[in-house]
Protein backbone atom coordinates (compact mmCIF):
# COMPACT_ATOMS: atom_id res chain seq x y z
CA UNK A 1 0.00 0.00 0.00
CA UNK A 2 3.03 2.32 0.49
CA UNK A 3 4.98 3.46 -2.61
CA UNK A 4 8.40 5.60 -2.15
CA UNK A 5 8.10 7.99 -5.67
CA UNK A 6 10.78 10.30 -5.08
CA UNK A 7 13.04 10.32 -1.81
CA UNK A 8 10.95 10.74 1.25
CA UNK A 9 7.79 11.17 -0.96
CA UNK A 10 5.52 8.74 -0.61
CA UNK A 11 1.80 7.39 -1.89
CA UNK A 12 -0.28 5.49 0.04
CA UNK A 13 -3.32 3.85 -1.80
CA UNK A 14 -6.31 4.00 0.82
CA UNK A 15 -9.29 1.96 0.02
CA UNK A 16 -12.63 3.87 -0.66
CA UNK A 17 -15.06 0.85 0.20
CA UNK A 18 -18.42 0.76 -2.38
CA UNK A 19 -16.94 3.30 -4.02
CA UNK A 20 -16.55 4.03 -7.81
CA UNK A 21 -13.61 5.43 -7.26
CA UNK A 22 -11.99 2.24 -5.47
CA UNK A 23 -9.09 4.44 -3.68
CA UNK A 24 -7.87 7.94 -3.10
CA UNK A 25 -4.07 8.26 -3.10
CA UNK A 26 -2.71 9.98 0.17
CA UNK A 27 1.06 11.04 -0.24
CA UNK A 28 3.08 11.68 2.46
CA UNK A 29 6.18 13.97 2.53
CA UNK A 30 8.75 13.06 5.08
CA UNK A 31 10.79 15.47 7.07
CA UNK A 32 13.65 15.73 9.05
CA UNK A 33 11.49 18.63 11.45
CA UNK A 34 8.10 17.83 10.43
CA UNK A 35 6.03 15.92 7.28
CA UNK A 36 3.31 17.38 5.56
CA UNK A 37 0.39 14.91 4.10
CA UNK A 38 -1.85 15.53 1.42
CA UNK A 39 -5.20 14.49 0.96
CA UNK A 40 -6.28 11.50 3.57
CA UNK A 41 -9.76 9.88 2.42
CA UNK A 42 -12.76 9.91 3.94
CA UNK A 43 -13.43 9.17 7.79
CA UNK A 44 -14.26 5.50 8.09
CA UNK A 45 -12.65 2.83 9.97
CA UNK A 46 -11.26 0.78 6.31
CA UNK A 47 -9.34 4.28 5.42
CA UNK A 48 -8.14 4.64 9.72
CA UNK A 49 -6.87 1.02 9.27
CA UNK A 50 -4.65 1.74 6.15
CA UNK A 51 -3.29 5.38 7.01
CA UNK A 52 -2.19 4.09 9.85
CA UNK A 53 -0.20 1.68 9.08
CA UNK A 54 0.86 3.33 6.15
CA UNK A 55 1.96 6.36 8.33
CA UNK A 56 3.82 3.39 10.85
CA UNK A 57 5.70 2.47 8.17
CA UNK A 58 6.92 5.52 6.73
CA UNK A 59 7.85 6.60 10.27
CA UNK A 60 5.84 9.36 10.34
CA UNK A 61 5.18 11.34 13.72
CA UNK A 62 1.84 13.15 13.81
CA UNK A 63 2.87 15.53 16.32
CA UNK A 64 5.44 16.76 13.96
CA UNK A 65 2.59 16.58 10.75
CA UNK A 66 1.11 18.58 8.93
CA UNK A 67 -1.68 18.65 6.19
CA UNK A 68 -3.25 19.54 3.22
CA UNK A 69 -6.29 19.16 1.71
CA UNK A 70 -6.51 19.80 -2.32
CA UNK A 71 -10.16 20.46 -2.20
CA UNK A 72 -13.69 20.12 0.17
CA UNK A 73 -14.61 16.60 -0.89
CA UNK A 74 -15.00 14.21 1.93
CA UNK A 75 -12.32 11.56 0.48
CA UNK A 76 -9.68 14.06 0.36
CA UNK A 77 -10.19 16.00 3.92
CA UNK A 78 -12.60 13.53 5.82
CA UNK A 79 -9.99 12.26 8.19
CA UNK A 80 -7.77 15.64 8.51
CA UNK A 81 -9.67 16.20 12.27
CA UNK A 82 -8.77 12.43 13.34
CA UNK A 83 -5.36 13.09 12.76
CA UNK A 84 -4.59 16.61 13.15
CA UNK A 85 -2.69 17.24 16.05
CA UNK A 86 -2.88 20.17 18.67
CA UNK A 87 -0.56 22.83 17.39
CA UNK A 88 -0.21 21.08 13.87
CA UNK A 89 -1.80 23.37 10.57
CA UNK A 90 -4.03 21.88 7.99
CA UNK A 91 -4.29 24.09 5.22
CA UNK A 92 -6.98 24.06 1.70
CA UNK A 93 -7.77 26.73 -0.66
CA UNK A 94 -9.18 29.47 -0.15
CA UNK A 95 -12.29 29.53 -1.35
CA UNK A 96 -13.03 25.70 -0.33
CA UNK A 97 -11.54 26.32 3.64
CA UNK A 98 -14.46 29.70 3.16
CA UNK A 99 -17.02 26.83 1.91
CA UNK A 100 -16.18 24.43 5.01
CA UNK A 101 -17.26 27.13 7.62
CA UNK A 102 -20.56 27.66 5.92
CA UNK A 103 -23.31 25.36 7.82
CA UNK A 104 -24.63 23.42 4.71
CA UNK A 105 -28.09 21.42 4.82
CA UNK A 106 -27.86 17.82 3.33
CA UNK A 107 -31.93 18.49 2.54
CA UNK A 108 -34.17 18.29 -0.56
CA UNK A 109 -35.01 21.42 0.99
CA UNK A 110 -31.61 23.41 0.44
CA UNK A 111 -31.31 25.25 -2.25
CA UNK A 112 -29.24 22.78 -3.90
CA UNK A 113 -32.18 20.17 -3.48
CA UNK A 114 -34.02 22.96 -5.06
CA UNK A 115 -32.13 22.94 -8.05
CA UNK A 116 -32.00 19.52 -8.28
CA UNK A 117 -35.62 19.07 -8.22
CA UNK A 118 -36.33 22.21 -10.98
CA UNK A 119 -33.69 20.31 -13.43
CA UNK A 120 -35.56 17.25 -13.25
CA UNK A 121 -34.39 14.82 -10.43
CA UNK A 122 -37.07 12.88 -9.17
CA UNK A 123 -38.39 14.53 -6.04
CA UNK A 124 -39.25 10.94 -4.10
CA UNK A 125 -35.68 10.02 -4.43
CA UNK A 126 -33.85 13.23 -3.12
CA UNK A 127 -33.79 12.58 0.55
CA UNK A 128 -32.33 9.04 0.23
CA UNK A 129 -29.68 10.75 -2.24
CA UNK A 130 -28.87 13.45 0.03
CA UNK A 131 -28.76 10.86 3.13
CA UNK A 132 -26.04 8.95 1.12
CA UNK A 133 -24.00 11.27 -0.20
CA UNK A 134 -20.49 10.30 0.71
CA UNK A 135 -20.04 13.89 2.26
CA UNK A 136 -23.26 13.48 4.48
CA UNK A 137 -22.25 9.82 5.50
CA UNK A 138 -18.10 10.38 5.26
CA UNK A 139 -17.05 13.74 6.13
CA UNK A 140 -14.63 14.68 9.04
CA UNK A 141 -17.54 14.74 12.07
CA UNK A 142 -16.07 17.91 13.36
CA UNK A 143 -14.88 21.43 12.31
CA UNK A 144 -11.09 22.55 11.19
CA UNK A 145 -9.93 25.95 11.15
CA UNK A 146 -7.86 25.30 7.93
CA UNK A 147 -5.30 28.09 7.00
CA UNK A 148 -6.29 29.29 3.35
CA UNK A 149 -3.99 28.72 0.31
CA UNK A 150 -3.40 31.21 -2.04
CA UNK A 151 -1.74 31.29 -5.30
CA UNK A 152 1.92 31.51 -5.31
CA UNK A 153 1.75 30.34 -1.94
CA UNK A 154 4.97 27.82 -1.49
CA UNK A 155 5.56 25.33 1.45
CA UNK A 156 8.61 24.22 2.07
CA UNK A 157 9.10 20.68 3.95
CA UNK A 158 11.62 17.78 3.36
CA UNK A 159 13.73 18.65 0.55
CA UNK A 160 10.61 19.70 -1.68
CA UNK A 161 8.93 23.54 -2.35
CA UNK A 162 5.33 23.46 -2.90
CA UNK A 163 3.82 26.44 -4.87
CA UNK A 164 0.21 26.84 -4.40
CA UNK A 165 -1.81 26.70 -7.77
CA UNK A 166 -5.36 27.49 -8.57
CA UNK A 167 -7.44 24.91 -10.81
CA UNK A 168 -11.01 25.86 -9.89
CA UNK A 169 -13.51 23.21 -11.68
CA UNK A 170 -13.92 20.00 -9.68
CA UNK A 171 -14.69 22.49 -6.72
CA UNK A 172 -14.67 26.29 -6.84
CA UNK A 173 -11.61 26.09 -4.36
CA UNK A 174 -9.42 23.31 -5.62
CA UNK A 175 -5.91 23.65 -4.92
CA UNK A 176 -2.79 21.77 -7.19
CA UNK A 177 0.78 21.69 -6.08
CA UNK A 178 4.24 21.82 -7.68
CA UNK A 179 7.66 21.99 -7.27
CA UNK A 180 9.24 23.96 -10.25
CA UNK A 181 12.75 22.72 -9.60
CA UNK A 182 11.56 19.07 -9.72
CA UNK A 183 8.81 19.15 -12.16
CA UNK A 184 6.79 17.68 -9.64
CA UNK A 185 2.83 18.33 -9.55
CA UNK A 186 0.43 17.13 -7.25
CA UNK A 187 -2.87 17.24 -9.10
CA UNK A 188 -5.45 16.23 -6.55
CA UNK A 189 -8.78 15.77 -9.01
CA UNK A 190 -7.51 17.94 -11.40
CA UNK A 191 -5.86 15.59 -13.81
CA UNK A 192 -7.19 12.25 -13.38
CA UNK A 193 -5.31 9.39 -15.63
CA UNK A 194 -7.34 6.37 -15.89
CA UNK A 195 -11.00 8.61 -15.07
CA UNK A 196 -12.09 11.84 -15.40
CA UNK A 197 -12.69 14.38 -12.90
CA UNK A 198 -16.07 14.89 -11.93
CA UNK A 199 -17.68 19.01 -13.00
CA UNK A 200 -21.08 18.99 -11.20
CA UNK A 201 -23.04 22.52 -11.12
CA UNK A 202 -26.00 22.72 -8.67
CA UNK A 203 -26.54 26.90 -9.61
CA UNK A 204 -27.47 29.23 -12.30
CA UNK A 205 -24.49 31.17 -10.73
CA UNK A 206 -21.04 29.36 -12.28
CA UNK A 207 -19.90 27.80 -14.88
CA UNK A 208 -17.99 25.21 -13.21
CA UNK A 209 -17.03 23.45 -16.98
CA UNK A 210 -15.64 26.25 -18.06
CA UNK A 211 -13.16 27.23 -15.02
CA UNK A 212 -12.31 23.78 -15.60
CA UNK A 213 -11.29 23.45 -18.78
CA UNK A 214 -9.55 27.09 -18.13
CA UNK A 215 -7.19 25.62 -15.41
CA UNK A 216 -5.97 22.61 -17.22
CA UNK A 217 -5.00 24.97 -19.67
CA UNK A 218 -3.34 27.37 -17.32
CA UNK A 219 -1.20 23.72 -15.94
CA UNK A 220 -0.81 22.64 -19.46
CA UNK A 221 1.54 25.66 -19.41
CA UNK A 222 4.00 23.55 -16.64
CA UNK A 223 6.88 21.94 -17.15
CA UNK A 224 5.61 18.33 -15.02
CA UNK A 225 7.79 15.39 -15.38
CA UNK A 226 5.82 13.23 -12.48
CA UNK A 227 2.20 14.06 -11.74
CA UNK A 228 0.09 12.78 -8.84
CA UNK A 229 -3.16 11.85 -9.20
CA UNK A 230 -5.65 11.98 -6.64
CA UNK A 231 -7.07 8.49 -7.96
CA UNK A 232 -5.80 5.54 -9.68
CA UNK A 233 -1.89 5.44 -11.60
CA UNK A 234 0.21 8.09 -11.79
CA UNK A 235 0.46 9.76 -14.86
CA UNK A 236 3.33 9.81 -17.38
CA UNK A 237 2.33 12.26 -20.43
CA UNK A 238 1.15 15.16 -18.35
CA UNK A 239 -0.04 17.40 -21.81
CA UNK A 240 -1.23 14.11 -23.43
CA UNK A 241 -3.63 13.79 -20.37
CA UNK A 242 -4.92 16.79 -20.27
CA UNK A 243 -5.26 16.74 -24.55
CA UNK A 244 -7.45 13.91 -23.78
CA UNK A 245 -9.65 15.05 -21.17
CA UNK A 246 -10.37 18.79 -23.04
CA UNK A 247 -11.11 16.18 -25.80
CA UNK A 248 -13.50 14.38 -23.64
CA UNK A 249 -15.54 17.16 -22.52
CA UNK A 250 -15.84 18.45 -26.01
CA UNK A 251 -17.37 14.78 -26.91
CA UNK A 252 -19.66 14.80 -24.26
CA UNK A 253 -20.57 18.84 -25.11
CA UNK A 254 -21.21 17.60 -28.94
CA UNK A 255 -23.46 14.24 -27.59
CA UNK A 256 -25.38 16.61 -24.63
CA UNK A 257 -26.22 18.60 -28.06
CA UNK A 258 -27.30 15.29 -29.74
CA UNK A 259 -29.86 14.65 -26.98
CA UNK A 260 -31.26 17.92 -27.43
CA UNK A 261 -31.93 17.16 -31.00
CA UNK A 262 -35.01 15.01 -30.09
CA UNK A 263 -36.20 17.58 -28.57
CA UNK A 264 -36.64 19.92 -25.31
CA UNK A 265 -35.04 18.14 -21.82
CA UNK A 266 -34.14 19.09 -18.17
CA UNK A 267 -30.81 17.78 -17.00
CA UNK A 268 -31.96 14.71 -16.00
CA UNK A 269 -33.63 13.42 -18.75
CA UNK A 270 -30.59 14.59 -20.49
CA UNK A 271 -28.27 12.52 -18.70
CA UNK A 272 -30.43 9.62 -19.12
CA UNK A 273 -29.94 9.49 -22.72
CA UNK A 274 -26.00 9.70 -22.95
CA UNK A 275 -23.62 7.31 -22.29
CA UNK A 276 -22.05 6.51 -19.16
CA UNK A 277 -18.95 4.00 -17.91
CA UNK A 278 -21.76 2.58 -15.82
CA UNK A 279 -22.88 -1.73 -15.62
CA UNK A 280 -26.28 -1.07 -15.48
CA UNK A 281 -28.98 -2.22 -18.36
CA UNK A 282 -30.36 1.25 -18.30
CA UNK A 283 -30.85 4.90 -16.77
CA UNK A 284 -33.13 3.43 -14.28
CA UNK A 285 -31.08 0.71 -13.39
CA UNK A 286 -28.01 3.09 -12.28
CA UNK A 287 -27.48 3.21 -8.90
CA UNK A 288 -28.82 6.27 -7.09
CA UNK A 289 -25.92 8.13 -6.09
CA UNK A 290 -24.39 7.42 -9.80
CA UNK A 291 -27.54 9.01 -10.99
CA UNK A 292 -27.07 12.21 -8.92
CA UNK A 293 -23.20 12.41 -10.11
CA UNK A 294 -24.17 12.10 -14.09
CA UNK A 295 -27.43 14.67 -13.56
CA UNK A 296 -24.60 17.01 -11.73
CA UNK A 297 -22.29 16.48 -14.50
CA UNK A 298 -24.84 17.04 -16.98
CA UNK A 299 -26.09 20.13 -15.63
CA UNK A 300 -22.63 21.45 -16.35
CA UNK A 301 -22.38 20.69 -19.88
CA UNK A 302 -25.72 22.38 -20.10
CA UNK A 303 -24.42 25.48 -18.20
CA UNK A 304 -21.55 25.68 -20.39
CA UNK A 305 -23.65 24.95 -23.89
CA UNK A 306 -25.74 27.60 -22.56
CA UNK A 307 -22.95 30.42 -22.27
CA UNK A 308 -21.68 29.41 -25.45
CA UNK A 309 -25.17 30.02 -27.26
CA UNK A 310 -24.83 26.87 -28.08
CA UNK A 311 -28.15 26.06 -26.40
CA UNK A 312 -31.05 27.53 -25.30
CA UNK A 313 -32.82 27.69 -21.71
CA UNK A 314 -36.63 27.53 -21.76
CA UNK A 315 -37.64 28.27 -17.65
CA UNK A 316 -40.72 27.61 -17.11
CA UNK A 317 -42.21 27.56 -20.42
CA UNK A 318 -43.03 23.88 -20.41
CA UNK A 319 -43.51 23.36 -16.76
CA UNK A 320 -43.58 25.87 -14.24
CA UNK A 321 -40.19 26.58 -12.17
CA UNK A 322 -38.48 24.07 -14.13
CA UNK A 323 -35.35 24.28 -16.09
CA UNK A 324 -35.79 22.66 -19.81
CA UNK A 325 -32.92 23.19 -22.72
CA UNK A 326 -33.14 22.64 -26.01
CA UNK A 327 -31.19 23.46 -29.68
CA UNK A 328 -30.97 26.72 -31.14
CA UNK A 329 -31.65 25.42 -34.43
CA UNK A 330 -35.01 23.58 -33.47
Amino acid sequence: MVHEILPDLFQIVVPLPKSPLKAINSYVIRGSDRSLVVDTGMNRPECIEVLDAGFDEIGIDLERTDFIATHLHADHCGLIPHYLRAGRKAYMGAIDAAAMRREFSWSAESDMGRYLKRSGFPAEELESSFRNHPAAKFGSGRAVDYEPLHEGDTIAIGGYELEVIDTPGHTFGHVSLYDRKKALFVAGDHVLGDITPNIQAWSDEHDPLDQFLASLRKVNALDVEVCLPGHRSLIEDFSRRIEELEQHHSDRAAETVDVLQDGPKNAYQTAAGMTWDIRADSWDDFPIMQRWFATGETIAHLRYLEDLERITRLSGEIEPSSIVYDTLDS
